[in-house]
């Protein structure tokens, strides 16, 4: 799905959410206050923070969707992630205010209000309202994989569970417990801190470049590993980026085969990867032709130029050294293995060919960069 495909949906389900908090957080806020409800109170001011969160869906959304540019090289998917964060930050800032005023009321019992009978009318339909938004969310950010609609999505389960806490709260005051109403304002402001803090820090992860799950990654590795001319995989890192991710890997192929082909190899684990994997974005590919991580390093070993003149030098007197048509050097397990090009009539014979391939080995054997002469004639 096209960014602009991810901000239309996003859009539409932050709208639908939007008229639908405001419904409610009008309702309750009045409702509450008219009917002594401290908890239905409480319960509209936690509407009121998901009017703020489907505002914020909007606005990150639309940043979100813009193409990478110069600033942005990587796109601007983390304006969705500092969107969730930043709401996370809200969440708990409200939920503090809520159970401290609640709080507040249970040690001053003359300050406990007596709910009217329609409150609980009012919780029944905000449970009802809520369970609709969040599995119409849900719905949505699955749709397009977004980590801020899935957490909105969840954010109305907990309006709904919350009004539960208050459907209860209200009826147990009503049949004569007057603490039940201030203890149900207190639960439903520690449920808002703890989605606050279960948001911030998802987002304080991404941020911190944590990685896709074991389960993602094990996705990932079987991609990769049923792919022709690959021969394993490893140093796979993975960091996300609002509703995407991205990975870098290296890929083990032949060590023989030629720079196309290893680069052919690389495209399609590259696109096999964004094909296969949904929340793959985008893919860097190293082909290793060995692994790097447990072999010999070859970082001291010279470049083409510097290895060419070493070879020259021990070399020289060869038969037939000097006709070489092309030289190709395969850099492994910290020495070069050479494959030498002779003109074809540089071969005489099978035993003349033994001969003269014996001479290339001594010629390199004890040489720190050297290891092994491959001839080929033609």
């Amino acid at each position: 799905m096209s960014r602009e495909e991810r901000y239309d949906v996003s859009r539409r389900v932050a709208v639908a959410g939007a008229l639908t908090n405001t419904i409610l957080a009008i309702v309750k806020l009045l409702f509450g206050w008219l009917g002594h409800s401290q908890s239905l109170l409480a319960d509209g001011v936690h509407s009121l923070s998901d009017l703020l969160t489907d505002a914020l869906v909007l606005f990150t959304a639309r940043h979100a969707k813009e193409a990478p540019d110069e600033e942005h090289p990587y796109g601007h998917g983390r304006f969705e992630t500092i969107g969730t964060l930043v709401l996370g930050g809200f969440l708990i800032a409200v939920g503090v205010g809520i159970v401290w005023d609640a709080a507040d009321r249970l040690f001053t019992p003359e300050q406990l209000l007596q709910p009217e009978t329609f409150t609980l009318y009012v919780a029944a339909f905000s449970i009802l309202a809520n369970e609709g938004l969040f599995f119409y969310t849900r719905y949505f950010a699955n749709q397009i994989n977004s980590n801020l609609l899935r957490a909105n999505a969840w954010h109305h389960r907990t309006d709904s569970v919350s009004s539960v806490v208050v459907f209860v709260g209200i009826g147990g005051t009503m049949m004569g417990l007057p603490y039940l109403d201030a203890i149900a304002a207190v639960l439903v402001g520690l449920m808002i801190i703890k989605i606050g803090w279960d948001l911030g820090w998802t987002a304080s992860q991404e941020l911190a470049d944590a990685g896709l799950e074991e389960e993602s990654l094990t996705q990932i590795r079987e991609v990769i590993g049923n792919i022709s001319g690959v021969k394993s995989v490893h140093m796979l890192r993975t960091r996300k980026l609002g509703g995407h991710a991205m990975a870098d890997v290296h890929v083990q192929v032949d060590p023989w085969v030629s720079v196309s082909e290893g680069h052919r190899i690389a495209e399609v684990v590259q696109y096999g990867l964004i094909d296969r994997v949904d929340v793959l974005e985008d893919v860097t590919v190293h082909i290793d032709p060995e692994d790097d991580e447990a072999g010999p390093s070859c970082t001291h070993l010279p470049l083409r130029s510097e290895a060419e003149a070493a070879l020259d030098r021990v070399c020289r007197g060869v038969s037939c050294y000097d006709q070489k048509a092309r030289v190709v050097l395969h850099y492994l397990s910290g020495r070069i293995d050479i494959e030498l090009y002779l003109p074809l009539h540089c071969f005489v014979s099978n035993q003349q060919a033994e001969q003269l391939h014996s001479d290339y080995q001594a010629a390199v054997k004890g040489s720190e960069i050297f290891r092994d002469v491959h001839i080929w004639f033609g």
